[in-house]
This record gives structure tokens, C-alpha cells and sequence, in this order.
């Protein structure tokens, strides 16, 4: 790293729901503490207030206020709210949340009082480089994004068509997605308004299709390559709560998603696990009972970016693994687990333009055709 750069950490959902909290971060608190920047996406909400949404994604997704100290443990200094979840417990819930993490020190994107709020970018300066974060979130309930006299998410949701490509009855339709219009234009026109006040723009986005590590959705490709036409230079994926396709778009890197950082979820019963196969095609891990979203959960990785005045100057991933105590370990190379993590993150970025070299204990991303 130059003296002129400095280098921000990206890393997937937190949300913890189990005790004691403070253990999560000791294995990656090292890591994260090197960075200049960290960020990290906020899957719960942390208040005592609100009422529980009927199409909610049900109850767990309110903690006590005094769990969000894994943010602290952290030292995260900005943090997106733009998830599936923020709303779940009403607007009292999310600006308590908004409101908690901005008095512990930390920036926060994606949600707010009003639609202009939730769209409003974080502004962090470390060096003399000035970063904008963006956060929008796709997988919005009916009444969980902003408007302009209501809280809620800064929202970038998508149609969905069923397109038949066969004669024969039966066969199953093509899922077609498109983004909404008037959401990629607001995306589209926060990020040029940002670029004029920033050296690099950040977009986090809450996206895509959960549990499935292969599957990427039509709008998330449009919205990527919309996105870094306006000026992004870099997003950070998540939601899927599992790693997904590292892809390159005109020299710029999207993470389809950094899956789960310090998550944990209440255990399935073999019948809701046996449905959760047949469902998503995936299986759960038996050493793994609060992490239940796949075998795959247990995976993850931290996105490394190195910032200049002129842009983002090498980016990277950290391959981690999710111990069994839900606690993130950064992976080093020469760990026949780091091998594995790259082999994974090869495969579901098949299709996608990226060149994965190890260097050092990172693999660094580029083009395919970069030397």
C-alpha cells in the first residue's frame, strides 16, 4: 500500500442471535483491526419497540439493543441496514437501530426517516481519500421500503416474468428478472451525485437468491454493469448467506456476495430440514445446527480493496471459514482449508470474468485477460 492509499475490508451479514456475543469477533478482530475501513451488513434489527409484520421473516430478527456490540467488537465504521429484515418489526424498530449504531460511532446506509435519508451516502475520509458507501436492498416485503414521508430501505427491487422456451407442456419456464425503472434510476443518479464529492464510490447491495451458491438472478448482472457505468467503483453482495461469483465488469470488481461474517439462526427440525432440501437443493451441516442455512453457511470472505485519489487500485478476498463456534477464522495459504475455500469460490464464479491469483495469505481478482 502507498503512502496516498488506504485499504477497506468488506465483510458479509452480521446478526447473531445466541450469547455471549463478544466471542464472535476474536479469531478475525486481528484482521479487520489493520484495515482502514471495515464494513459490514446488519441482518437483524436491535431495539425493544415495534410490532412484529405479519409477512415478516419471523421473529428472530429482533435482538436486545445490547447485542449489537459485535459491531463495536468489530470496530465496523460504516454499516448497511438495507435488508430483508430491517422492517420486520416496524419503522419504531429500524430507526432504533439506525439510532443505536450512530451513537456507538458508526456510519450507517441504506435506511432511514424518509427515502432521501435511506439514499444518502456515507462519507468517510481516511488519508485524504474520501469514500461514498451506498446500500440498497432487493428483497423487499410490500411497505418495507422508504418513501418520501415514511421510514423504511432504500429500495432496488426487481420484476419477475416466467418466460416458456418449450413446446411440450410441463417442461419448467425460464425465470426472467428485470429491475424496477424508477429504483435503477435512483440508484443510478446517487451514484453519479456521489462521485462528484468522493475519490471511490462503495455500493453494498442486499440481493439475489439465498442458499443456492450457483444461482445468480438476471437484474443483479443489469444492475451491476448499470451501477459502474454511473461511476461505482466496487459492490459488496450479500444476502444469499453463502459465497457466490466474483465477477469483473470493465476492470471493476462485484462481489455477488460475501455470504455470512458472525451470524447464527435457531435450528431446524429434521422435517423443516428435509423441506429445506427439497426446496433449495442444498443440505444442512449436522455439526453446524445454528447455522442453518446450508452446508455451504459455513463459508465466507472478506473483500479487500486498496484506494487511492484515482480510484480503487487492487482488490482481493480473504477466504474464511466459519468455525463451529460461529466465529469467522481468516484462512492463511498453505491451509489445505484455504485450498478448498479458492477451489469453491472457482467454481461458483464460473461464467463470470475473473483471474483468481494467490498472493501472500489474499487472492487477488482481475480480469481474465489481465497479465
Amino acid at each position: 500500500m502507498t503512502d496516498n492509499s488506504i485499504t477497506l475490508l468488506g465483510c458479509g451479514d452480521v446478526g447473531p442471535i445466541h450469547e455471549p456475543v463478544s466471542a464472535y469477533s476474536t479469531l478475525a478482530r486481528p484482521v479487520l483491526a489493520a484495515a482502514d475501513i471495515r464494513f459490514a451488513q446488519v441482518e437483524r434489527v436491535y431495539s425493544e419497540r415495534g410490532a412484529l409484520q405479519l409477512h415478516s421473516g419471523g421473529g428472530h430478527s429482533r435482538v436486545p439493543p445490547h447485542m449489537a456490540s459485535v459491531f463495536t467488537d468489530c470496530a465496523f465504521d460504516v454499516v448497511s441496514l438495507a435488508s430483508n429484515h430491517a422492517m420486520d418489526w416496524g419503522e419504531e424498530a429500524l430507526l432504533d437501530t439506525v439510532a443505536l449504531l450512530r451513537e456507538r460511532g458508526i456510519e450507517v446506509v441504506g435506511a432511514g426517516r424518509n427515502l432521501e435519508e435511506a439514499r444518502r451516502p456515507a462519507i468517510l475520509e481516511r488519508n485524504g481519500v474520501r469514500v461514498a458507501v451506498l446500500a440498497y436492498c432487493s428483497i423487499l416485503q410490500t411497505g418495507y421500503a422508504a418513501g418520501h414521508h415514511s421510514a423504511g430501505i432504500a429500495p432496488l427491487r426487481a420484476h419477475t416474468y416466467y418466460e416458456p422456451f418449450d413446446y411440450q407442456a410441463g417442461v419448467p419456464p425460464r425465470v426472467v428478472s428485470v429491475p424496477f425503472d424508477e429504483d435503477l434510476a435512483g440508484m443510478v443518479a446517487d451514484i453519479a451525485a456521489a462521485r462528484k464529492s468522493a475519490h471511490v464510490v462503495v455500493l453494498s447491495l442486499h440481493w439475489g437468491i439465498h442458499f443456492m451458491p450457483r444461482m445468480i438472478a438476471d437484474y443483479q448482472v443489469t444492475v451491476a454493469r448499470a451501477a459502474f457505468a454511473a461511476g461505482a467503483d466496487l459492490i459488496l453482495g450479500h444476502h444469499a448467506h453463502t459465497p457466490k461469483a466474483i465477477g469483473m465488469y470493465e476492470g471493476k470488481a462485484c462481489f455477488f456476495s460475501l455470504s455470512n461474517f458472525i451470524m447464527s439462526s435457531t435450528a431446524k427440525t429434521p422435517a423443516q430440514a428435509e423441506a429445506f432440501a427439497k426446496r433449495y437443493g442444498v443440505v444442512m451441516d449436522p455439526d453446524y445446527p445454528h447455522l442453518s442455512y446450508g452446508a455451504d453457511a459455513k463459508r465466507s470472505l472478506i473483500a479487500k480493496a486498496v484506494l487511492a485519489h484515482d480510484g480503487v487500485k487492487r482488490v482481493s478476498f480473504l477466504p474464511v471459514l466459519i468455525d463451529r463456534q460461529l466465529r469467522p477464522e481468516v484462512l492463511r495459504a498453505g491451509d489445505s482449508r484455504f485450498d478448498d475455500a479458492l477451489g469453491f469460490m472457482e467454481w461458483v464464479s464460473e461464467g463470470y470474468d475473473h483471474k483468481f491469483t494467490v498472493d501472500g495469505d489474499e487472492v487477488v481478482v482481475t480480469g481474465a485477460g489481465s497479465t
